[in-house]
């Protein structure tokens, strides 16, 4: 099989290509042929080793993969060959709360991920695509798509006339900003750049806010709601964009935490929490059953992830650059084969 793995070191100059041999499916495990993956910033900062600087290595990097089933152990009833499937981001997390256990099944690192040609997987942690996607649309979906669900669905309750603010065009905001759409909810997102803002309202973003020309962007998004604040926020940024979330949210209102862009340790502002009664709800992605949820949904409405750009297997690090970058709006994607 090959992979590109993390060896000798992090960096993204530390990720090669290479052969390994390939897996044998034992009891109860499948072998998929990975047809794409997808980058999340998760991936980038575990190849940095920003993630875990302890992570063992070599590691075959990548949370997110989708392909076909060709070939399964003795006791497989789940999935069959031929199936077209996903692996779930934390393999034996299915439904309820998260444990020590499950945090540490995770594809990407600590177990090996998806940039490679193949997976072996448990029956359990796979799921069936989307039939109306294809492999490079569906890759995108384990970790962002159903972080986003999590988010607003899961546990954030969600409902039809909610207002959602919504930072930056990455997977996760528009992830965020489509199922927003699908369950009715009003849409205000902040980005650096205008041309992005409108592609974000060709999606159906109700408002946008430049947080460069704007930088107090916490007050533009108070002053969009009639100074009564957001129902929900979705905070990728992390520490540097924490405060301006609070101040932006409604009393009671929610923030979901789900990402480090900006830095993931700082002073926390209690008070905005306390004087606000605001929910604090940090988003771990999500459990299966999560994800089947999504995948009905986005069966039922119709919705496509928003595809960036997609690069050839050869050119992993290409994609990792691009994305390092902050120049797509929506997924980085990576044709395997």
């Amino acid at each position: 099989m090959k992979v590109f793995e993390i060896r000798d070191g992090f960096g993204l100059d530390k990720l090669v290509s290479c052969e390994r041999p390939d897996p044998q499916p034992g009891p109860f495990q499948v072998r998929v042929r990975v047809k794409a993956t997808s980058l999340n910033y998760r991936d980038l900062m575990m190849v940095e080793g920003r993630y875990n600087p302890r992570q063992k290595l070599p590691l075959v990097p990548n949370s997110d993969g989708a392909g076909v089933v060709d070939a399964v152990g003795p006791g497989v009833t789940r999935v069959k060959p031929g199936d077209r499937v996903m692996g779930l981001f934390a393999q034996t997390w299915l439904a309820g709360e998260p444990t020590r256990a499950t945090q540490a099944t995770t594809l990407g690192g600590p177990l090996d991920g998806a940039l490679g040609d193949t997976l072996l997987l448990h029956e359990d942690g796979v799921v069936p695509t989307p039939p109306h996607l294809s492999d490079e649309e569906a890759a995108t979906l384990p970790c962002a798509a159903v972080t986003a669900w999590s988010a607003l669905v899961t546990h954030g309750g969600l409902k039809a006339g909610d207002t959602v603010l919504l930072q930056g065009t990455g997977g996760v905001s528009i992830f965020a900003l489509q199922i927003a759409r699908l369950l009715g909810a009003r849409v205000i997102l902040t980005s650096s750049r205008d041309d992005k803002l409108e592609r974000a309202r060709a999606l159906g973003a109700h408002e946008g806010i430049n947080y460069v020309t704007a930088p107090d962007w916490d007050k533009a998004a108070r002053a969009l709601t009639g100074g009564a604040g957001v129902d929900h926020v979705v905070e990728v940024g992390g520490a540097g964009t924490l405060e301006k979330s609070l101040r932006s949210v409604r009393l009671g209102g929610t923030v979901s935490v789900i990402g480090v862009l900006s830095g993931g340790a700082g002073a926390v502002p209690l008070t905005p929490i306390l004087m606000g009664n605001v929910r604090v709800q940090g988003i771990f992605v999500g459990h299966r059953q999560s994800f089947e949820a999504l995948n009905r949904a986005l069966t039922l409405h119709g919705v496509r992830p928003v595809v960036d750009r997609v690069f050839p297997f050869a050119e992993a690090r290409a994609a990792f650059e691009h994305l390092k970058s902050g120049a797509h709006f929506g997924k980085v994607v990576i044709r395997v084969e």
